[in-house]
């Protein structure tokens, strides 16, 4: 495997948490009772990629392959835990 095959492996893993963190990321500004600025946008998206990064691996480890239905479950439980916990801990 060459290093753009390695690449692109890489990117297809962490596109569906990069995907769900980045939705998160803009709609918590929009859906929360006050308007978020860009900085809080970023932060939201960096801590829910990790997050979301973290999970995945774990699925990938857990399982033994990629792809699995319940990693992605797991993956919208955890990012959606993680962006609740945020919002309450924003608010405080």
């Amino acid at each position: 495997m060459d290093f753009s095959d390695l690449l692109l492996h890489g990117l297809a893993f962490g596109a569906p948490a990069f995907f769900v963190a980045g939705l998160l990321a803009v709609f918590s500004g929009v859906l929360g009772a006050r308007r978020a600025d860009t900085k809080r946008i970023v932060a939201n998206f960096g801590v829910n990629a990790l997050v979301g990064l973290g999970v995945l691996t774990s699925g990938l480890v857990f399982f033994g392959r990629d792809g699995k239905m319940a990693s992605y479950a797991a993956l919208v439980l955890a990012l959606g835990l993680t962006q609740w916990w945020r919002s309450r801990a924003i608010r405080r």
